[in-house]
């Protein structure tokens, strides 16, 4: 059974009290009343209400100062006032005071009905936004960031203690490593969160657009300008802009940017003056700014203004100890999204991810995760369904002890025994034998070209040999 909401009736009109009551008892409501502002507050020590309707005019304490009281110590409760005089001095007070609304005496039905639905919902709303920015908060919170390694939380270290300020940051590492990530979590906890937070890939808007879309344009200004429009720079106002991949951006925006900086204005296409924006500047590339700088492709003034605060996110090859913990994230995150609750993966398997040194870093690996947990066949996860390229860094595996015989062994026939216990792991693969042996395909081939011409390779596997 859902849970009603409760309001709460503060009025010393026993008359009107136990209409209002009454009415609102009809209406599904949990309803309780009080004749003034002590018993009111007595009943709000017990028992939190979502809304309550009080009188103005209440013996002792009056109904302005019970509103603060309620408005200070419980922020999430509505409160509608009740008047019998309807001036609009009397409401503004009310509503400074933190009232939702008010209501003129006599009240009528509907009218009451219509204004306390009003009321649940508009604080209803606000609660659920909470909830989902709490939800934001912890997806995105320096804590969700996945990994212990020294490399990684010494980054963190310095987006957190630099999240505090205003300060501008610069974000640096390699592409997939969580720039972005790191930037959101930075805006959360700073004093902007409250605040707009949005993204401009320099990379990926093309070069006669990108202007537009930070700074806006007039009407008119150029063919197509059919309306003013807001930039992404000004949209954001109050907030955080994430400028990511900086090191994209054309030469004579950087200018712009430096300005925007340095000045806090921008400048729409078409306009005739500048405005006046708040925004805190984040950015992150992949980039050596510095060696672009060298060569006269990046902004000497603007890499330094950028530069206040660099924070280097580490790619995941000098992280190696967060890999089986970020491999088991998003096993379990793709598990659930792609309903295979059974699915598992074998402690065995996990050295194949660790010892490879994942060019695309974390994004990558998500992605191997996905695609192996949408293409198993079996519930348990085997060797068979790894990408190619993991074998091409395995680790060391162990080898059954060989015997050393008095008379000595054949180096070459312990080769050809070992290729050829490779061949049949793989079913007479070449290409994945090749890659567990750590050799090239054409070097694989060559060695059983050896091998076959003394006749030895089995029948079945020299038909897939090829």
């Amino acid at each position: 059974m859902p849970l009603r909401e409760r309001i709460l009736i503060i009025e010393d009109d026993d008359g009107l009290r136990h209409v209002m009551q009454t009415q609102l008892h009809r209406e599904g409501y949990e309803t309780t009343s009080a004749v003034g502002a002590e018993e009111a507050i007595e009943i709000l020590s017990k028992s939190s209400q979502h809304l309550i309707i009080t009188d103005l005019n209440l013996p002792g304490a009056s109904g302005i100062e019970l509103l603060r009281k309620v408005h200070a110590e419980n922020p999430g409760t509505a409160v509608v006032v009740m008047t019998a005089f309807g001036t609009v001095q009397t409401a503004v007070e009310a509503m400074k005071a933190g009232a939702y609304d008010y209501i003129v005496k006599p009240i009528h039905p509907y009218e009451l009905k219509t204004l306390v639905s009003r009321a649940l919902d508009h604080y209803r709303l606000i609660e659920e936004v909470q909830v989902l920015r709490t939800a934001l908060d912890r997806k995105y919170a320096f804590e969700q960031i996945i990994g212990s390694s020294k490399a990684l939380l010494k980054a963190l270290d310095v987006a957190a203690r630099v999240a505090a300020t205003d300060a501008t940051v610069l974000i640096c590492g390699e592409t997939g490593t969580g720039k972005e990530l790191v930037a959101k979590a930075i805006h959360l906890r700073s004093a902007r969160r409250e605040r707009p937070f949005t993204t401009i890939n320099c990379g990926a808007i093309p070069r006669e657009l990108l202007e537009s879309e930070l700074f806006g344009h007039m009407k008119g200004s150029f063919t197509g300008a059919l309306n003013h429009k807001k930039g992404k720079v000004e949209m954001v106002d109050g907030g955080s802009l994430l400028l990511d991949e900086i090191g994209e951006m054309p030469l004579e925006l950087q200018v712009r940017i430096l300005r925007l900086i340095q000045e806090r204005e921008i400048e729409k296409i078409g306009a005739a003056s500048s405005t006046k924006v708040d925004v805190r500047i984040i950015a992150a590339t992949h980039r050596d700014l510095a060696a672009m700088v060298a060569e006269g492709t990046f902004r000497e003034d603007l890499y330094y203004r950028l530069l206040v605060v660099p924070v280097m996110i580490p790619p995941l090859r000098e992280r190696r100890e967060d890999i089986p913990e970020l491999v088991l994230h998003f096993l379990e995150k793709f598990r659930l999204k792609h309903s295979r609750p059974d699915l598992t993966l074998p402690a065995s398997l996990f050295p194949y991810f660790s010892n490879y040194n994942w060019p695309g870093n974390v994004r990558q690996l998500e992605n191997v995760l996905e695609r192996i947990v949408l293409l198993s066949p079996v519930s348990e996860i085997t060797s068979e369904e790894l990408p190619d390229f993991l074998f091409s860094q395995n680790p060391l595996r162990e080898i059954a002890p060989i015997e050393l015989p008095e008379e000595g062994i054949s180096l070459e026939s312990l080769e050809q025994e070992l290729i050829l216990r490779v061949l049949k792991k793989f079913n007479g693969n070449q290409t994945r034998a090749a890659q567990f042996l750590g050799l090239t395909r054409r070097t694989l081939a060559y060695r059983l070209e050896k091998i076959g011409s003394g006749g030895e390779i089995p029948k079945g596997l020299k038909q897939n040999a090829g």
